[in-house]
């Protein structure tokens, strides 16, 4: 009797699968004697559904420890990992415990530079430390961002961080930039870039070439790039507006090294410098390299979508996004980037007459992407440090939800979701597929805290979704991003597409537009029958002095053909809205600041998500 219940016990639980970090992938995966990745936990349960094992009558349960689990791939999960509503396939944290997959390598062996400082300038001699470039996978690691402890370093830059110069001229025909002579450009501009903020988005350009004639310099830049920034009619950099010239920095060389937190790294000869701040140690500093775009891969189809798969309170940390080093960036809105755009002369379209332009973009990678999916979920995860965005439901996702997560130090949009028109598909049109199984559907974005969105592309949102239908936002708080709060939308036009039915209620959005303008804390583009957009509350917009226009920002802001969407009972400090060449059908109800304190009081997270607020 005693065999046979022992024998029942292991059969009801062989498919709890256990990884820790001091895991063995040879162990069986049980508590005492846990595998050590979760990628072999993830096999091991695909196999028992292979077999119809009876142990997974139930689901697949694989549970990890607290820790650091570094990640040499993505960790992809396929149709056969699928779960049932009934027997699903779950990712949870130990109770109690935080495990994070991370993107990144560690960096160590740091040694302070003496003597003449290597090329550095003269104040930073004898400031400056120095370490072995990291190897990730057989190579010498190129990365684009450095974390001291959590905290993000600087790339070597002029002006220093919080300064800007701006443009002396600008000359489309000639694929010419001009900048004040007084700034002085390194001996050797290899990798070195220049980031201008243009309107609602920033360019990421490589420098060419360079001359000084008088008081200028002319600055020319890398393909493709180069072509495609002098070309793409929207966003353009701003030359003689009332606010002065578009403001640009230089980033990536060692001359540029020249206060604490700032780093670089010399990939010719393999060496990363930092100087410290206050405070920190690099004996003992925990100093990550992101190596991996994309932490976790949801990967199915129309035809064969991933059912019923759950991340309850894992943490995701540490991405990179190289694009910007190889072919520059150059960006139409929200971080989508442009592969080719120019205007046109005359305008129009079969679609719309008065079109000025044609766009075609690519779409930024994620720390954690899923497509094909259905009843999918993530339940108090955190996802932080990113070096492009957060979790992105690509296409062909329905029924699935984000609930209770934390999105905190995101390079460009925190969580997204729908279809933004990518591939050969050109930007202005409406999309609108004869297969609707490829359309996101049936979402729900509930109470998550997101914080501190948009850090590398300032154009990027804190929560955007594209193309969507009957997909819910609400009970988020957004506190601190460098454009929108929350955007709803794509494609520019009237003209019926997929989207409709969605609900943007009860969020509270805080501290928005803090790098770039033209924006709004709640903003929409386009038809969307039946969508509502509800009981928001929008405030403390924070302006900076650089922007093209200190004025173009509202609350609420429905832009150009936005249609059939109903605003109503939304809160803010003042009635500042726009309705920018808007399509018919909207209604707009009792917004500003005599709605209901009530309606103030309950957006944001509901109170059994009050304690993310405290992480």
């Amino acid at each position: 009797m005693a065999l046979f219940l022992a024998l029942a016990f292991s059969i009801a639980h062989a498919a709890e699968l256990w990884v820790a970090p001091g895991g063995d992938d040879a162990n069986p995966g049980t508590r005492e004697l846990p595998l050590a990745t979760p990628a072999k936990a993830l096999r091991k349960g695909r196999e028992l559904r292979r077999l119809n094992d009876v142990s997974v009558s139930d689901g697949v349960r694989i549970v990890l420890r607290g820790g650091r689990y570094a990640l040499t791939e993505p960790l992809f999960i396929r149709p056969e990992d699928s779960g049932t509503a009934t027997a699903p396939t779950v990712f949870a944290a130990a109770v109690g415990e935080k495990p994070v997959l991370r993107g990144g390598v560690t960096i160590s062996g740091w040694k302070k530079i003496s003597g003449d400082g290597r090329g550095l300038p003269a104040g930073a001699r004898g400031q400056v430390w120095t370490a072995d470039a990291p190897q990730f996978n057989g190579r010498i690691a190129e990365f684009r961002q450095l974390w001291i402890n959590g905290h993000k370093a600087v790339r070597a830059r002029t002006p220093n961080s919080g300064t800007m110069e701006r443009l002396a001229a600008w000359d489309r025909a000639k694929q010419e930039a001009w900048i004040p002579a007084t700034i002085t450009l390194p001996t050797k501009i290899d990798g070195v870039e220049m980031e201008i903020l243009q309107m609602w988005e920033i360019a990421v350009l490589r420098l060419k070439s360079h001359d000084t004639e008088g008081d200028r310099t002319r600055i020319t830049f890398q393909e493709p790039e180069s072509r495609i920034e002098f070309e793409h009619p929207w966003p353009q950099p701003v030359i003689g507006g009332g606010f002065g010239n578009s403001p640009f920095f230089l980033v990536n060389s060692l001359e540029f090294l020249d206060e604490p937190g700032e780093w670089f790294e010399d990939m010719k000869a393999g060496m990363v410098y930092y100087w410290p701040r206050a405070g920190e140690d690099l004996a003992h500093a925990d100093v990550v390299a992101p190596t991996l775009e994309t932490l976790v891969e949801i990967s199915g189809s129309s035809d064969r979508p991933i059912t019923h798969v759950v991340f309850d309170g894992i943490g995701f940390a540490y991405s990179t996004w190289l694009r910007p080093s190889v072919s520059g960036h150059v960006p139409l809105q929200a971080g989508f980037f442009i592969l080719d755009a120019y205007g046109l002369k005359p305008k129009g379209t079969p679609d719309w007459r008065s079109l000025d332009n044609q766009a075609w973009i690519g779409r930024p990678p994620a720390a954690v992407t899923v497509s094909g999916a259905q009843h999918v979920s993530f339940d108090r995860c955190r996802i932080e440090h990113t070096a492009a965005s957060g979790l992105d439901f690509v296409d062909a996702v329905q029924d699935s939800t984000v609930e209770g997560c934390r999105f905190n130090d995101i390079g460009l949009n925190g969580l997204v979701a729908g279809e933004f028109a990518g591939g050969g598909f050109e930007s202005h049109l409406p999309w609108n597929p004869a297969d609707e199984r490829t359309i996101c559907a049936r979402l729900k974005f509930t109470n998550n805290l997101l914080t501190d969105c948009a850090t590398e592309d300032w154009g990027g949102v804190a929560l955007i979704a594209g193309v969507v239908r009957d997909t819910t936002i609400a009970h988020n708080e957004i506190d601190g991003t460098s454009y929108t709060g929350i955007s709803l939308g794509w494609s520019w036009t009237r003209t019926a597409n997929a989207s409709r039915g969605n609900l943007i209620h009860a969020n509270l959005i805080r501290n928005f537009a803090t790098r770039v303008s033209d924006t709004g804390g709640i903003y929409t583009l386009s038809a969307q029958p039946g969508t509502v957009v509800s009981e928001n509350a929008v405030l403390h917009p924070i302006i900076s002095p650089y922007v093209h226009d200190p004025e173009h920002w509202y609350y609420l802001y429905t832009d150009e053909g936005s249609s059939l969407i109903t605003v109503r009972d939304n809160w803010s400090p003042e009635k500042r809205f726009l309705q920018n060449a808007n399509g018919p059908g909207n209604q707009w109800e009792n917004n500003g600041p005599q709605v209901s304190e009530k309606i103030k009081a309950a957006a944001g997270l509901e109170p059994a998500f009050q304690d993310l607020l405290k992480q």
